[in-house]
């Protein structure tokens, strides 16, 4: 089975994770962009949609889809139950790498808004200890060399992102060789240090559920501990 039927088997399957009458957070990526065109395909009315990038949110209007500020949403009282993300690496305590899109932040601002993470991958991205994928870490341009030194004291190899901004007018550091044998030690490391905005690791707060598309079927796992 090609990656882009695998990756659509486990967007449509989260369509199940949707509250009815609710809105509903979601990422960014390749298997997101397939979960918003599932939801533009429901016979019934879609919920309205909190996105992570500029990207997921102009495909979502481009499919007729509502979409709302997350400032807009909190202000007005309501609630997003669930945020349904993608990953570019995810291990079996279902702690991830995120960010190859260039969106980390804005996905973390969103999924700690949300109550429960369902991350939709192909068996691909799965892995047994995290650190194949390089760490995207946002930083504020004028310390780009400053977090790159700390990450080099690390045992990290930075390099800069050439693709452009963020969203949030910031660059990317792709980080390779940390070692991620305790990722949410790192991630809250590099979290503390002035001119980071975020790291691209989910390890502190990972996902509630995983579905998993592979070719003999689709699997949903649940973290040990998880939020609901």
């Amino acid at each position: 089975m090609h990656s882009s039927e695998l990756k659509r088997a486990a967007a449509r399957a989260a369509l199940d994770d949707i509250v009815v009458g609710a809105v509903l957070g979601v990422g960014s990526g390749s298997t997101v962009d397939l979960f918003v065109d599932e939801l533009a395909a429901l016979a019934s009315p879609p919920p309205a949609l909190v996105c992570a990038s500029e990207r997921t949110a102009a495909r979502a209007r481009s499919r007729g889809l509502r979409v709302l500020g997350l400032n807009e949403v909190l202000a007005s009282g309501a609630s997003i139950p669930v945020y349904v993300d993608g990953a570019d690496e995810i291990d079996p305590q279902l702690r991830m790498i995120k960010g190859g899109g260039a969106a980390l932040t804005r996905e973390k601002i969103v999924a700690s808004a949300s109550g429960h993470f369902v991350c939709i991958v192909d068996a691909s991205k799965c892995v047994r200890r995290l650190g194949a994928f390089p760490l995207p870490v946002e930083v504020i341009p004028m310390a780009r060399e400053l977090v790159a030194q700390r990450l080099r004291a690390l045992g990290g190899e930075p390099s800069l992102r050439e693709s452009g901004l963020t969203d949030n007018g910031n660059e990317i550091l792709d980080v390779r060789g940390l070692d991620l044998a305790d990722p949410e030690q790192v991630e809250a490391r590099i979290e503390q240090w002035p001119g980071v905005v975020a790291a691209g690791l989910f390890a502190v707060h990972g996902a509630d559920v995983a579905i998993i598309a592979a070719p003999d079927g689709v699997e949903r796992r649940k973290a040990t501990g998880a939020r609901g």
